[in-house]
């Protein structure tokens, strides 16, 4: 076999292979489980957005 052959030959075989790993399809994860009724987005939303108004309310009177 030359080299020419071999090359050939090699390229082919990562084709086939790289073919058949992408062939092979994984199932996705199970879903978790469903988050409890009643929970909060964010426990520190409400002081920030407190900490917001107030620090916006400063820089205005301090501009003024």
């Amino acid at each position: 076999m030359t080299i020419q052959n071999k090359r050939i030959f090699a390229s082919i075989l990562f084709v086939l292979i790289s073919l058949v790993c992408v062939a092979q399809g994984s199932e996705p994860p199970p879903p978790g489980p469903p988050p409890p009724p009643g929970t909060p987005i964010d426990g520190g939303l409400l002081a920030g957005a407190f900490f917001a108004l107030f620090y916006g309310v400063k820089k205005l009177l301090k501009k003024s």
